[in-house]
């Protein structure tokens, strides 16, 4: 009996701990929603890339109502292009630049330097997320990554500021301002060269099967009519030899 009862004893005990660790866990989540952003597909050094922030509410009593992304000024770039996205209108910024850039041999002057979205209704709830796409280059050559500064506006107007560099060797701030990081330009180039034969390898073979088939169909056509004809001349033949016999006869 005390074998049984240290037994349960035990389960209970194991029960409690595993609910307490799940409660941390809960509790801990929102401290992992922070404002980030990826590149669709590699956002390589010296190209263009399509980049999405992804803005998720970590509150559970308020939306988020704004997003405000300001670009870097140590790497302008001279073309930043937004998509649509519903519920949200979206301004640009553009400011003077001490130093002028040069984008397909023409001199630019100013850049966008803020990207601001704003929800028309109730924007992102809890428990939900939302991505903003922005077509973003020419990206800098000589950097391995880029740090977008970003402000987080909810519903009840309170403000989260994910403004934080990350430093070597130390942890991560609690607001962490998103990062992009930027692949090596060859190894973008070559890649995108092995994507772009085998696209065009691929179209080449669904030619070709249509050249073939067609070229088939169109034997087979011109065969059978052939057919017909030979067949209707034979018969034909073999009704007039039948009425000469009967007129021999």
């Amino acid at each position: 009996m005390k074998a049984i009862k240290g037994s349960l004893k035990a389960s209970r005990l194991a029960v409690a701990g595993a609910a307490a660790a799940s409660a941390v866990l809960v509790l801990s989540s929102p401290a992992f929603a922070h404002v980030t952003v990826q590149p669709e597909g590699e956002a390589a050094k010296g190209g263009y890339a399509v980049v999405d922030f992804k803005v998720p509410n970590e509150r559970d009593d308020a939306s988020t109502t704004k997003l405000e992304v300001n670009l870097p000024a140590d790497h302008p770039l001279a073309s930043v292009m937004p998509q649509p996205v519903d519920g949200w209108t979206v301004q640009v910024t553009k400011s003077k630049l001490a130093k002028p850039l040069t984008l397909h041999g023409e001199q630019i002057d100013e850049a966008v330097t803020k990207v601001t979205w704003t929800a028309t209704g109730k924007g992102i709830e809890p428990g939900y997320f939302q991505k903003f796409p922005l077509s973003v280059g020419r990206l800098p050559e000589d950097a391995d990554q880029l740090v977008f500064k970003a402000l987080q506006t909810y519903s009840d107007k309170d403000v989260v500021r994910w403004i934080e560099v990350q430093k070597d060797g130390q942890e991560e701030p609690e607001n962490p301002a998103p990062v992009l990081e930027l692949a090596s330009a060859s190894a973008a180039g070559h890649n995108g060269s092995q994507a772009e034969d085998a696209s065009a390898a691929s179209a080449g073979k669904e030619t070709a099967a249509v050249t073939s088939t067609g070229g088939s169909d169109t034997t087979a056509r011109v065969l059978g009519v052939v057919g017909i004809v030979v067949g209707a001349a034979g018969v034909a033949y073999g009704v007039m030899a039948g009425r000469r016999r009967s007129t021999e006869a």
